[in-house]
């Protein structure tokens, strides 16, 4: 079996010795040195001032919103995950859905200030699949509008715009640490901010409002993470460019072995260091997605379809009318990619998808009978023979 996705473990004897100072300490959670540590690092490795180790990417979401002081209309995102929207709506605000570019797939910033009403307080973007949005037209739309811009940058752990983290962008930028996530801490989050004061603000809110023992200056909830999260976290650092590194090899492998697909793939953002967290592709149509999905899950590979459908077709939501969003949902999957895929994985896959496009490929002993030439993509990958990937 081929899931779409695995979550990058460390060394088991790494992790143990982490939890072994936990036993000793007896400190499980409530702001612990393994937290304080994990929070000094990412500042370090993502040369970041600001940010907040937190439970997860949903609580990041609602924190910054409550942070932000957010009332009315928050102009979104259709194409993404649901937590997206459930968090807007959660805090008492309303989701306005602007479509998507047909070619990034993130919100189209052309779209957005038709959108703007006297109850707009905010705009709240995802960068979908790590592939920054249109950065510089939302904040100019925000600067004009007043508007306070958000950014869900779950999928961004590694992402550089500008030679800067995306994280540094909008007034807060959150994230998740989900285990299915380039970086994880199995459960968890993150909220980053430019702003000192803001920081502290969500600061309190992540620990129930508390500002001393007995003392309550923020109205707050339980966001705070806990140790043994943060000790996956710290493990999974050390070897977070390793991943990355893999994660881009893999998805060369894919565009290269898929050349002759009927489909295509998102553009990315100009000027900016990806970090490769899915492999999506959108075909020409949704029949031939629907087929291939079929054939994979015969051969007990798993796809998913991220993101369908349209949040802006969720029953709480009111439904928008938005083309693009609505082609792209029905004709987007997302392929297996993950740190331990193989070559022979990746060649069974890809064998598969381009089958089913009328590539006729015999099956002999329940097998498919076909090797994709991998001599001709050997040369993208460089000192990754036998066996690396």
């Amino acid at each position: 079996m081929i899931p779409v996705t695995k979550p990058f473990l460390p060394k088991v004897h790494e992790f143990e010795e982490y939890i072994h100072s936990i036993w000793e300490r007896q400190w499980l959670t409530n702001n612990g040195p393994l937290v304080n540590e994990l929070e000094l690092k990412l500042k370090s490795y993502l040369e970041l001032k600001h940010l907040l180790f937190v439970s997860n990417g949903t609580i990041a979401l609602q924190i910054a919103i409550k942070a932000l002081g957010l009332t009315g209309e928050i102009i979104t995102t259709p194409f993404s995950f649901v937590a997206t929207t459930n968090s807007i709506v959660w805090e008492g605000c309303k989701p306005v859905f602007v479509d998507i570019d047909e070619e990034t797939f993130n919100i189209d910033p052309k779209k957005i200030e038709a959108a703007i009403t006297p109850q707009t307080s905010a705009i709240l973007a995802t960068h979908v699949y790590g592939n920054p949005c249109d950065i510089d037209a939302i904040q100019e739309i925000a600067d004009r509008y007043s508007l306070k811009v958000i950014y869900d940058a779950a999928h961004c752990f590694g992402t550089k715009y500008k030679n800067k983290s995306v994280f540094a962008y909008g007034d807060v930028s959150t994230t998740s640490f989900h285990a299915t996530k380039v970086f994880h801490t199995i459960e968890g989050g993150a909220v980053f901010t430019q702003c000192p004061e803001l920081l502290k603000k969500m600061a309190l809110m992540r620990n129930f409002g508390h500002d001393g023992p007995d003392e309550f200056s923020e109205l707050g909830i339980n966001g705070k993470n806990c140790e043994f999260h943060a000790a996956m976290g710290l493990c999974n650092l050390k070897e977070v460019d390793e991943i990355l590194d893999k994660r881009r090899l893999l998805s060369f492998y894919y565009w290269k072995a898929l050349g002759d697909l009927e489909a295509r793939y998102p553009k990315l953002n100009g000027n900016l260091d990806y970090n490769y967290a899915y492999f999506p592709v959108l075909f020409d149509s949704e029949d031939l997605m629907l087929r291939c999905l079929k054939a994979l899950e015969n051969e007990k590979i798993y796809c998913r379809r991220y993101f369908y459908p349209s949040l802006s077709e969720l029953p709480f939501v009111t439904s928008t009318y938005l083309p693009v969003c609505d082609s792209i949902s029905k004709r987007i999957l997302c392929l297996p990619l993950y740190h331990t895929l193989t070559c022979s994985d990746l060649d069974l896959i890809t064998r598969v998808i381009l089958r089913v496009q009328n590539y006729d490929r015999p099956v002999v002993n329940g097998k498919l009978n076909h090797t994709i030439p991998v001599n001709n993509l050997q040369p993208v990958f460089a000192g990754l023979q036998n066996g690396a990937i």
